[in-house]
């Protein structure tokens, strides 16, 4: 695998964040019940049609650190277009539907064509449509009211945790006593030795909608560790947004193997 394919591949995929003051955490929160901190979760639900943003993006691993700008155009539950380029220059671009991941970048002059299982290998859990699209608006990775969860506050945070672990997987969701939205949300297999950690360190109020300003992903196979981080710098709600993607002639199909 072409490592300039995976930097960009999983910095278009995976962030968000938007551009304005700094929330604040309250040290005397109250202590209220878990189908309270759950409901109030799904309240703050992102509540507009589509996002358009321009995005600063910084990836970084044992061997390689780089940085891109991104354009995003989501419409939700439909669509998420992002296209990167490095220093004005387009490098890569990806359309995400709920059944297909479809992307191309120039460097290495190869694409992807399929389905979750190439992000989902890098980053070592299983990801989908819905899952991505809530990282990007700082809601938890799964339907916390399909389960059944603990609760407690931990470090001026309440604090969720599955009753019982789903099948070989550690989750934990700590939520923002302000808004409700996501502060940070962590997947562990401590079989792999694999940790997934996406924190959202700062919020602002964006036309009446809780979006996060920041956006920290941190990646861990065994001892290799992967981070990004994002900042956007514009957002634009309920344009009217296209998705143009073709992939170019003559490029190389990226495998899986």
């Amino acid at each position: 695998m072409k490592i300039f394919s995976k930097i960009v591949l999983i910095s278009l995929l995976i962030f968000t964040s938007c551009k304005s003051s700094k929330s604040t955490v309250d040290s005397n929160i109250n202590s209220i019940s878990t189908k309270k901190i759950i409901n109030s979760h799904y309240s703050a639900d992102f509540d507009q049609k589509t996002i358009n943003a321009k995005i600063n993006a910084k990836y970084k691993d044992e061997k390689t650190s780089v940085s891109f700008s991104i354009k995003l155009r989501l419409e939700k539950d439909k669509t998420i277009w992002m296209s990167a380029t490095k220093f004005g220059i387009p490098v890569a671009k990806v359309k995400i539907t709920p059944s297909r991941v479809v992307y191309y970048e120039k460097m290495q002059r190869t694409y992807f064509d399929g389905d979750f299982s190439l992000l989902s290998k890098w980053l070592g859990t299983e990801l989908d449509y819905e899952k991505v699209q809530n990282i990007l608006l700082g809601q938890a990775v799964l339907n916390l009211k399909k389960g059944k969860y603990n609760s407690e506050i931990a470090n001026n945070l309440y604090q969720l945790k599955p009753k019982k672990d789903i099948d070989l997987f550690g989750i934990l969701f700590f939520m923002n006593p302000d808004n409700f939205k996501v502060n940070r949300q962590e997947i562990r297999n401590q079989e792999k030795q694999q940790l997934l950690s996406v924190s959202y360190p700062n919020y602002s109020k964006i036309k009446g909608e809780q979006f996060p300003k920041n956006i920290d992903i941190r990646a861990i196979d065994h001892k290799k560790i992967t981070t990004i981080n994002i900042e956007y710098r514009t957002v634009e709600f309920n344009e009217s947004l296209t998705f143009p993607f073709s992939i170019p002639n003559g490029y190389k199909e990226i495998s899986l193997k």
